[in-house]
This record gives C-alpha cells, structure tokens and sequence, in this order.
C-alpha cells in the first residue's frame, strides 16, 4: 500500500580555518523546564513562515517543498556548538526567548526529542527526526559537548578515509528516512579538510483520515497560469472537513488530518488570478498570528466540503546559504564565525544543503489547488463547499503532538 511518504534533511559541511576562537560551554545544569519546550516551538512557527518567504523570494516560479523543521533542528546543534556573536546571530535567527538561557534551550531540546521517541512508539503514523554531528578525529571536542550529546557525535576518519566518511553520512542518511534520500553526499563534496558535518533527518509517512477512492481519480486540467496548462491525476472526495473562508489571508483554508489526527495537512487555496499574485498575496499576510488561528481553528467550521486535489510526488534540493543570509543567519558562512563552544580548534562552515522528498497518493497524504474563479464570503455555506485544487496553493504539515511545522511547500505546477 502506497501512502505519503515526506522525507527531509539538512545538511552542514565545515572545514577548518586558521582563526583563534574563545572557549565556553552550555553552563551549569538545572531542571526541565517546561515552557523552554514551548518557547523553542513558539519561535520554530515564526522561523518557518520566515524560511517560507525567504526561499519563495529567490525561486518565485518555482514548486517549493522543504521541511522548517528540519532546518530548525540543524540551526539549532549549530546554536549549541556556536560561540560569543555567532551564537548571538543564531539566537536571533532563530528566534529563541532571550529570557531562556542556553542551557533552558539545551533541555527544551532533548525533552523534544524524548517526547518525539516516545510518540512515534504509539502513533498511528510515523515521524522520526535524528540529528547526527559528524566530527573529524583530529578535532579535539570539549568534554560537555561529548557528554551533552554523546547520541549525536559519531567520530569520523576525514582526514585519513574522506571516502569512507562519505559514504558513512549517506548511509546514515538512507537508514533515516526509509531508504528516500540516497547518494547525499555527490564523490568529492567530503575531503581530507572537513571537519565537521552536521545533519538533520525527518521522515514522515501518514495515511489520511479520509482517504480518496483510486476509482474517482482522473485526468484533469491544472492552471498553471492563464496560459499554460497541465493535464494532471486529479484525485477525488466528499467528505467533513474544518473549513474557513480568511478574507484576511485572501484564500479558502482546508484541514485534512492524517490517521491519528495529531498531524493534518493544511490547504491554503487562493483564487486563480490572471496576474499570479494572488498566492504571493496570500504569503505576504501570513503572519505568525493568522497562522495560528489556522493550526488552532479559531476561526474554521465544521462543514462537507468536495474535495478534488492533484496526485503527485516531488523531490527537491535547497542550496541554504542564499536563504539563511536572507534570514540575517549573521557571520555563521564567514571568516569571523566562532564555534568555540565544540572545540578551541577553529571550525568553518562552508555550506548548507536541505533535501526533502514527497508523495502523495490516494491513500498518503498532502497537495492542492482550487477553483478557477470563487469570490470569498464570510457567511457559511449551505451546499457543499468546492475546494478544486487545479491551481497554485500553499500547503502546510503541521504536528499538533508536537506543536510544530513539519513540512511546508507551495504547488505551482505538476512535474
């Protein structure tokens, strides 16, 4: 049985430089605290939305699929690792509560990862996130960092076998997301200079609450844009859905949980426009507080809704660094970064790779697009609501377990 299948991870690549750094470490340990864990995924939501316009900005005609979460996670063991003003750009970057300390963060994050285990054990679905911090053997690690993360930290003969280290992250990486992300890592991208990779792997399968019927999916016309069409595997359903038509947002919005009901799908569905900005439109005014009525269905309504939405599989790899100097990551790509809190023997980041994965399917979860022309109402309406997928939209996978943005994309044309 074929069900959507996401698969995303980001990768960091850093080599040494010649450059003193200061030491530190995390500080001393406390207590859990609980609304550290809450304040990570507060700034998480407005990281996405930022990642979001940012990689939208520098491929606007483009289909996008990436996961924030992901991204998220890498940027946050570089945080960790990070020292003095670097540390300080990644604190703003990501949008971490000033009022938590950098260890309040360090335990926020592995009560996350506890919680994360210990959901998929019993979930109906699966999701799965690993961070891995590949570091060279000739890279003397402080004692913490080794203690603080010893499940992360794997010891790797760069230097002496870079091949064999290579080969070593891309396995890792199969391993982790089901065999959907191979070969990484292309010949010649690790040598006897990397010291350092840094990597994050989600994997997410799901199957819809409500899933369509094989037999209703047909050829149907996309709109690219008022001149170019795409015929596309149209799938079909009827079907109770939270429902809300956002004159704010410019878009009908549909959630569309998964088995399990802890993580849906979010359909965000402007009108067709002639001129294409009513997607952008819609991006521009999607702020932290509009999405949060979203995920927490302020302002939606129970209602039968007909469903019809594009079958299709999609793989996609980000060049990060553009993005992340979009975002104001700080000095983390140049020569004045400090990551002194890994080791006193200075680091480099070089680069910065996300790769993610999707399908979608009768059975899997995830994609949209809408009617052709629909003016937008506030009254909610008697006959069932057509939700037609056959343009542009924005989609959004959201955990509510974990209170956090899973994946995200905008549909602009079948492949």
């Amino acid at each position: 049985m074929k069900l959507l299948v996401g698969t995303a991870l980001t990768l960091f690549v850093l080599y040494t430089f010649s450059q003193e750094t200061s030491a530190n470490c995390l500080g001393p340990l406390g207590t859990v605290n609980q609304n550290g864990q809450k304040s990570l995924y507060t700034g998480q939501q407005d990281f996405s939305l930022a990642l979001l316009n940012a990689i939208n900005k520098l491929s606007p005609d483009d289909n996008l699929f990436f996961s924030p979460y992901s991204t998220y996670h890498a940027l946050l063991i570089a945080f960790f690792l990070a020292g003095n003003q670097t540390e300080k750009f990644l604190r703003t970057t990501l949008r971490l509560d000033n009022s938590q300390t950098k260890n309040d963060i360090y335990l926020a994050y592995k009560l996350d990862k506890l919680r994360t285990n210990f959901t998929s054990l019993q979930a109906a679905y699966e999701f799965t996130s690993a961070n891995k911090i590949f570091v060279g053997d000739d890279v003397p690690v402080r004692d913490c960092i080794l203690d603080l993360f010893q499940d992360e930290i794997t010891i790797t003969k760069f230097r002496t076998d870079a091949e064999a280290a290579r080969n070593r992250i891309n396995q890792w990486v199969e391993d982790r997301t089901n065999r959907m992300i191979k070969n990484l890592l292309p010949p010649g991208s690790v040598d006897q200079l990397t010291d350092l990779v840094l990597v994050n792997a989600a994997y997410f399968k799901g199957m819809w609450l409500k899933k369509f019927n094989p037999a209703e999916t047909r050829q149907e016309i996309f709109y690219v844009s008022p001149t170019k069409q795409i015929m596309v595997d149209m799938m079909h359903l009827e079907g109770t859905f939270n429902y809300e038509v956002s004159e704010t947002l410019g878009a009908h919005i549909l959630e569309m949980p998964y088995k399990g009901e802890d993580i849906s799908m979010y359909i965000l569905l402007p009108p067709f426009s002639k001129t294409n900005r009513a997607l952008e439109n819609t991006l521009s005014k999607l702020t932290l507080q509009e999405f949060n009525n979203i995920v927490e269905g302020k302002n939606s309504f129970s209602h039968t809704v007909q469903v019809s939405l594009p079958k299709f599989s999609l793989e996609q790899t980000i060049e990060l660094v553009p993005v992340l100097e979009e975002l104001g990551i700080g000095d983390l790509f140049e020569s004045t970064r400090d990551l002194s809190t890994l080791s006193a023997k200075p680091t480099k980041l070089d680069r910065a790779i996300h790769k993610s994965r999707i399908e979608v399917t009768e059975e899997g979860t995830e994609a949209a697009s809408s009617t052709v022309l629909f003016s937008f109402r506030s009254s909610r309406p008697i006959e069932p609501a057509q939700f037609n997928c056959n343009h542009p939209f924005i989609y959004i996978i959201y955990s509510k377990a974990e209170g956090a943005t899973l994946y995200t994309g905008v549909f602009r044309s079948p492949n």
